[in-house]
């Protein structure tokens, strides 16, 4: 019998890649990334330059054709392997990344005048400018008494599909009328590969609200979000929502011109990029966390029972893999605060010193700060410089840093950020634990795992838990392939269900697991302690934080 192969298409903050993968080991055959040309639109509209207002976070769906249009017959071309045997293809997407479109399915955005309203555009997961929204739709719901609330652990987010809506009526009614539908970016991509626009269940559960037995909140919670709101779901949300590994269609006679792909090549209905990751990995039973760690970090948990946890960002029934209740934390900023640091506040002599070493100044700040014994510099941070997703789920709390002297040197402020996004990472380690949860050891994959081993040691020091990481540095990707291997079936070459595929491609690194050292978890037991305490004083005690973000706008208005 001849090998078969699938392709995952992942969707990131910064870019798109393609990988081939090997149904029979989950080897890659070939991989190739795109840079999104857009980028993240944080600051003003492509062509017309109108100004974002702050919290702002856009994208350009061009951006995400170019991924297809390059990427896949790249693959191909690099593998030589023949389309015949490619006999699926997944999608992966940062969510909740929301846009508009029209009755065609198009973008608003690509309209010539409408392009001009920042509302017609793509609204990436990390926009953040739907907060006040998602302030009101808590409090409307906990009157209410919504029990829906308790699955996402009391509170919606600003990031999600609700809120952005609710945002764009707000502040552009017409674009809102002349929207058909809101969908998202994983699901819109799939309607340009197979013809069809169809949900799926995983970022419907997650990011829209949506539950398996229940479907949407009634019409009377909408009704009392506005008036204007009342039928969203049976009109602007319409459709039938899709469980992973469904086959969405096949791939299009214009698309496998485009991509070099036979038509009618097996396309599953998409799939949250992390999400992905768990079958990846070989998560396929509770009491292994998997962390997805890139420019943000999503944690995700499978559970036989439905267990409410305050704080989290939601529990679906199926929403990860079949048969289990999947459990959703995260980080809205892990890398981006090292990136941020790099970036902005590291002084020259440091960036001649990589220079001369022939070296990033990522690497040298790791090797520098990796000397540095725990609790040596004295700082701590609180890692909510994107806000705050678990357990506080606010967006408007601020990054901290506290501790420092005139003798503070850039490494030491390097360690704290390092540790503040593991003390981060413990606070959901523990609120999941605490509740009846197990998270007995951890999983990491991501950009962040394969590039910084101290980054990771701290993890498994201020957690206190093994840690094995993937091997791959495209493991969603390899998971998004794995559900389009599914969609195809095992009498197309395919397989009848994930675990299947998860048993055959699934791979972590052998020699590479981080243990705990304990001297180390002796002395951040402390830290955290310290830690706990600033979370709750500026999380939930005081609103600091909050009263400078208004005196910004005000002055930013001025």
């Amino acid at each position: 019998m001849k090998e078969t192969f699938a392709i995952g298409v992942d969707y990131g903050t910064e870019s798109g890649r393609a990988v081939l993968v090997s149904l029979e080991n989950g080897k890659e055959i070939a991989d190739y990334v795109v840079a999104y040309q857009h980028g993240v639109i944080e600051e003003t509209l492509p062509e017309s330059g109108i100004q974002l207002e702050s919290d702002w976070a856009l994208q350009h769906p061009e951006d995400y054709m170019d991924v297809l249009k390059k990427a896949l017959p790249e693959i191909i071309k690099e593998s030589g392997v023949n389309p015949d045997q490619i006999i699926g293809i997944g999608v992966d997407f940062t969510s909740c990344t929301m846009l508009p479109v029209d009755e065609a399915g198009m973008p608003l955005c690509f309209q010539t005048e409408l392009k001009d309203d920042p509302h017609s555009w793509v609204k990436l997961w990390k926009h953040h400018a739907a907060q006040d929204e998602a302030t009101k739709l808590n409090k409307i719901a906990n009157k209410r008494g919504d029990k829906f609330l308790e699955r996402y652990g009391g509170k919606i987010s600003s990031e999600w599909m609700i809120p952005k809506i609710w945002q764009t009526y707000d502040e552009a009614p017409s674009i809102f009328a002349e929207t058909d539908r809101f969908v998202e970016a994983g699901d819109w991509v799939v309607s340009q590969l197979t013809g069809n626009l169809v949900k799926n269940s995983c970022a419907a559960g997650y990011k829209s609200i949506w539950n398996k037995r229940h479907g949407y909140p009634g019409r009377n919670f909408f009704q009392e979000l506005d008036p204007a709101l009342e039928n969203l779901a049976e009109t602007k949300l319409r459709g039938e929502v899709y469980p992973l590994g469904t086959k969405a269609g096949g791939l299009t006679d214009e698309m496998a011109a485009l991509t070099g792909l036979n038509a009618g090549t097996a396309v599953a209905v998409s799939i949250i990029d992390a999400h992905a990751s768990v079958p990846a990995l070989g998560v396929t039973e509770p009491g292994k966390m998997v962390m997805s760690m890139g420019t943000s970090i999503c944690h995700m948990l499978l559970g036989k029972e439905e267990v409410l946890v305050d704080g989290i960002s939601g529990i679906v029934e199926d929403g990860i893999i079949k048969g289990f209740y999947g459990y959703e934390a995260g980080q809205p900023a892990g890398g981006d605060i090292f990136a941020w640091y790099v970036k902005n506040a590291v002084p020259k002599y440091m960036e001649e010193m990589a220079d001369k070493a022939g070296v990033s100044v990522h690497y040298l700040l790791e090797q520098k700060a990796s000397k540095l014994k725990p609790g040596e510099s004295g700082l701590l941070a609180l890692d909510w410089w994107n806000g705050n997703r678990t357990t506080l789920v606010d967006a408007n709390l601020k990054g901290m840093l506290l501790g420092m002297t005139l003798q503070t040197k850039p490494e030491e402020i390097y360690r704290a950020l390092l540790e503040a996004t593991a003390f981060g990472t413990r606070k959901v380690v523990d609120t999941f634990h605490k509740n009846g949860v197990e998270v007995n050891e951890l999983y990491a994959c991501g950009g962040l795992p394969n590039k910084n081993e101290l980054l990771m040691q701290i993890y498994a020091d201020i957690t206190n838990r093994i840690i094995k990481i993937a091997d791959s540095s495209h493991t969603p990707a390899i998971g998004a392939a794995m559900y389009g291997a599914v969609s195809a079936g095992k009498a197309n070459g395919g397989f009848d269900n994930i675990m299947d595929a998860a048993n055959k491609m699934a791979r972590v690194k052998d020699d590479k697991v981080f243990r705990p050292i304990p001297e180390n978890v002796s002395v951040y037991e402390k830290i955290y302690k310290e830690y706990e305490k600033l979370y709750d004083y500026f999380g939930r005690e005081n609103n600091v934080m909050k009263n400078l973000l208004v005196m910004k706008s005000e002055q930013n208005q001025a």
